[in-house]
């Protein structure tokens, strides 16, 4: 049997996004489930990163950190990172512009998309900071965007970690994510 070729594959847009019931991403055309909800651990540790971050931001006006949301880069790509920080108001019930601090969770359904996929895609649209945290492995591997590319600032297992978000700076303390 033949391999489809790329060109034979359906390809989606936001329109047909919108109609899908469950959770789902839409990367270049491409429709990915957010299937099977996120363990608890997943969800412990991304609402652990929340309460982080709403406490690191209480002082700073121009930024809100975000839980799950839409984030709507062109017609066939919408993505829902699991913890952001924005630095804009948003015009939509989505976002259209990057964030500039994301955290992706690994889950095994997920993992392969959030390290090489959004990996590719937060670095292509400008998103400053990029921590893909490993709950098997606690460490939380924390990038930053230089000269349009992703550098490795350090894997954080209890380390504190400091953010430059443009209006202002944050500090995180990795050990307070994992129990």
């Amino acid at each position: 049997m033949a391999t489809p070729r790329l060109e034979d594959l359906p390809h989606y847009g936001y329109q047909d996004y919108l109609q899908w019931e469950g959770r789902w991403e839409l990367i270049a055309g491409i429709p990915y489930a957010m299937t099977p909800a996120p363990s608890v651990r997943h969800q412990s540790i991304s609402g652990r990163i929340d309460r982080l971050l709403q406490e690191a931001l209480e002082e700073c006006q121009g930024c809100r950190a975000l839980l799950p949301v839409d984030w709507k880069i062109d017609e066939d790509t919408v993505v829902q990172p699991d913890n952001l920080v924005i630095r804009h108001e948003p015009q939509h019930a989505y976002l259209t512009r990057a964030p500039v601090l994301i955290f992706e969770v690994l889950s095994p359904n997920t993992a392969r998309k959030d390290k090489i996929t959004k990996f590719a895609l937060y670095e292509r649209e400008g998103v400053r900071h990029y921590v893909i945290v490993d709950p098997d492995e606690k460490v939380a591997k924390v990038y930053r965007r230089h000269q349009g590319r992703y550098i490795k600032v350090t894997d954080a297992v209890e380390e504190r970690c400091a953010f430059d978000l443009g209006d202002c700076s944050i500090e995180l303390d990795f050990s307070r994510i994992w129990n």
